[in-house]
């Protein structure tokens, strides 16, 4: 009866003499042993008999063991079986050359048999650890889409019923005054939309998230000055209440990215240069050419600036610039910090305490001897 759990190794090797050696020693050490004396049996037999480790003798006649391992790494079926050369001591070229093909080890002939036992258990125990990891990855990308989706789906179901919730205590707050009714009434109608507009705002940054971690996008030249505009326009109820000045260049130079997730980045910074800034708050917006010729926007701030471990933890999740002067849930800067990224740049921020904050990303610049 066939021992399921014996790893099966194939040695290739025209000599028969190293065969039996081989052979016989493995067999003893409880390994299930196949045989090919040249690379053309190898390649066939390995299509169906799928061994866990193989044996190549580097000169044999006909196809040698550095062109049956370029076929096998070639080959997604075969690709991973881990690859041992068997080579002369003078033949160091051919050893490069078959570690560059993708072997793992070699040994070197006349062979010593503890020696290929001891590679050989070496090289299965990692091949196990390789194969374990990868089903663990597996099993993680699965849970991770299947709570993607679910929050997706989840996400979306709430935006309705809450989006009636917060347009209904609008509708009392307004109407109840009329009816002369107690400030109490008022004040919590007055809660019940507050509430609902921020969980609306969490919901719509879950949304973002979840897109930019799963949305296929392209790459292309960005108009700056409309986007601003847009962000701006977006934030005209905030920019009046807070009467805040905005300050930015006449001309914008292009960049590469995505305007639907650019326009988010430029509403955070902005929102944040608002709530965060000066009384009134003066925001001025910039762009510069880097060394490495990465562009770069930034968002400077009339604040009180950041104190350096508040920077160091700013583009992280659910962390807030100051609790105190703005409700928030901690979402928007780790946000941009995933955008921006996917787009190929960075964030950052410079700040001293007593004169304001400069938020800044970096984008590719624009190529104009590319189509596109």
């Amino acid at each position: 009866m066939e021992d399921n759990s014996q790893d099966v190794v194939l040695i290739v090797d025209d000599i028969p003499t190293n065969l039996g050696v081989l052979f016989d020693y493995l067999r003893e050490a409880n390994f299930k042993v196949l045989i090919a004396e040249d690379g053309e049996d190898a390649l066939i037999q390995v299509n169906y008999a799928k061994p866990d480790i193989i044996l190549l003798d580097i000169m044999m006649p006909g196809i040698d063991g550095l062109e049956t391992c370029r076929r096998l790494k070639a080959q997604e079926e075969t690709k991973d079986i881990p690859v041992i050369f068997m080579t002369a001591l003078s033949e160091t070229m051919d050893k490069v050359k078959g570690l560059k093909l993708g072997a793992v080890d070699y040994i070197t002939k006349p062979v010593q048999v503890e020696e290929v036992l001891a590679r050989l258990n070496t090289h299965l125990t990692i091949r196990k650890l390789q194969r374990d990891l990868q089903q663990q990855i597996q099993i993680r990308d699965k849970l991770i889409a299947e709570l993607d989706a679910f929050a997706h789906t989840v996400a979306h179901d709430l935006k309705n019923p809450l989006g009636i919730i917060v347009g209904y205590a609008d509708y009392l707050v307004e109407h109840l005054v009329n009816f002369n009714c107690d400030e109490d009434t008022l004040t919590v109608m007055g809660d019940i939309s507050r509430f609902g507009q921020r969980c609306a705002s969490i919901i719509d940054a879950l949304l973002l998230l979840a897109s930019v971690r799963q949305e296929e996008m392209e790459l292309m030249p960005i108009n700056l000055s409309e986007i601003i505009a847009e962000a701006e326009e977006r934030l005209k109820p905030m920019i009046t209440q807070y009467k805040a000045e905005i300050s930015h260049p006449p001309l914008w130079p292009i960049a590469m990215g995505y305007e639907p997730w650019l326009e988010e980045v430029w509403v955070n910074y902005l929102s944040n240069a608002i709530k965060y800034g000066g009384q009134p708050p003066q925001v001025k917006l910039g762009s510069t050419m880097q060394a490495n010729g990465q562009l770069r926007f930034w968002v400077q701030d009339n604040g009180p600036g950041l104190q350096p471990a508040a920077q160091e933890k700013l583009f992280t999740e659910f962390t807030r610039l100051d609790r105190s002067r703005a409700e928030g849930h901690g979402l928007g800067l780790s946000i941009v910090r995933r955008i921006i990224e996917r787009l190929g740049g960075e964030v950052g921020v410079e700040s001293t305490e007593g004169h304001g904050s400069t938020f800044y990303f970096t984008l590719p610049p624009f190529d104009f001897g590319q189509d596109y």
